[in-house]
């Protein structure tokens, strides 16, 4: 599916904004399954996918959430918790008439999807996430916690603590930041002083290979050009208030999870997955942090193959 044939989007009110969503296999009522990109992101991001999923009878529904696309993106910064973002895709499912589907996430919108199993299991019948794990709540708030460890230039960190600062380099870069972003094979990276993604940003040359053509590329810098950055930078801004949502909800994911993992992505496996998601099955492809974009087909056949396991169950 290239940037000219990829769907056309509706508008669906939800949750008291509206989300701009793009579909395959409406033919398939009543087998959904929901994409859920990360950042700096966009439904796009499963154009490979959703031909694939929809061909073996699903109806395929990638919403471009909160804070990305024309989607609605709120002023306020606590619109952008745990709390919103997976009550739009609870909503969601209300206006398609689904009491629940299977979500497959990546990056961030794998962390929305472990937070709306958690927040909504009975909307959730499956789980399957790419790249970033379940996140154990520890003692400490998670902003907290990494500003410990690593310190106020990591990027999570430096989007709390100087709020703005980021969102405005991005904005000014927008096309080079995404193209020096996407990228896969790049060598290790030489330590800098300062914020890596502002650097990254703010870089001439990049290094490794695209993993987009310039076509698709554009696809993403113009909607980043329209949306800007900060609704979805706001994501990161409420992880704190995220850990406090989830102080009281069941920790366990009990409904069947895969977790597909690149090998060469840079974030951080836990020891203890299947202590939080017991019934996890875990792939590990060879690839970087873009893992349905670097290995398309390899994605699609982890997935339908444990759909097709667990259909079958």
């Amino acid at each position: 599916m290239t940037s000219t044939d990829f769907p056309k989007p509706t508008l669906i009110p939800v949750n008291g904004v509206e989300l701009e969503v793009f579909e395959a296999g409406r033919e398939n009522a009543g087998r959904p399954i929901v994409l859920c990109h990360g950042w700096p992101d966009h439904a796009f991001t499963w154009r490979q996918q959703m031909p694939a999923l929809a061909a073996a009878g699903y109806h395929v529904i990638a919403p471009n959430q909160r804070g990305y696309g024309n989607s609605s993106s709120p002023a306020e910064v606590t619109d952008y918790d745990i709390e919103h973002l997976s009550g739009d895709l609870v909503a969601l499912l209300d206006h398609y008439g689904y009491q629940d589907a299977t979500f497959i996430g990546h990056d961030w919108g794998a962390f929305v999807v472990w937070g709306l199993t958690l927040l909504h299991p009975t909307r959730v019948n499956k789980v399957i996430n790419l790249s970033l794990p379940y996140q154990e709540r520890g003692e400490k708030p998670w902003i907290e916690f990494m500003e410990d460890m690593l310190g106020g230039d990591f990027y999570f960190v430096h989007f709390n603590r100087q709020p703005g600062v980021a969102d405005a380099v991005f904005e000014d870069n927008t096309a080079q930041f995404l193209r020096n972003l996407y990228r896969k094979n790049q060598p290790p990276p030489e330590p800098q002083p300062g914020m890596a993604l502002i650097n990254l940003a703010r870089a001439q040359t990049p290094l490794g290979e695209p993993i987009m053509s310039d076509s698709e590329l554009a696809v993403l810098v113009s909607a980043f050009e329209t949306s800007g950055f900060t609704g979805g930078i706001n994501w990161y801004r409420n992880l704190d208030r995220n850990w406090r949502l989830l102080a009281d909800v069941d920790s366990i994911i009990h409904q069947p999870a895969l977790m597909i993992y690149g090998d060469r992505d840079p974030v951080a496996r836990p020891e203890n997955l299947a202590e939080f998601v017991p019934n996890v099955e875990v792939v590990c492809l060879d690839c970087g942090h873009w893992i349905q974009q670097e290995k398309p087909e390899e994605t699609n056949q982890a997935i339908l193959k444990w759909l097709d396991k667990r259909n079958d169950a």
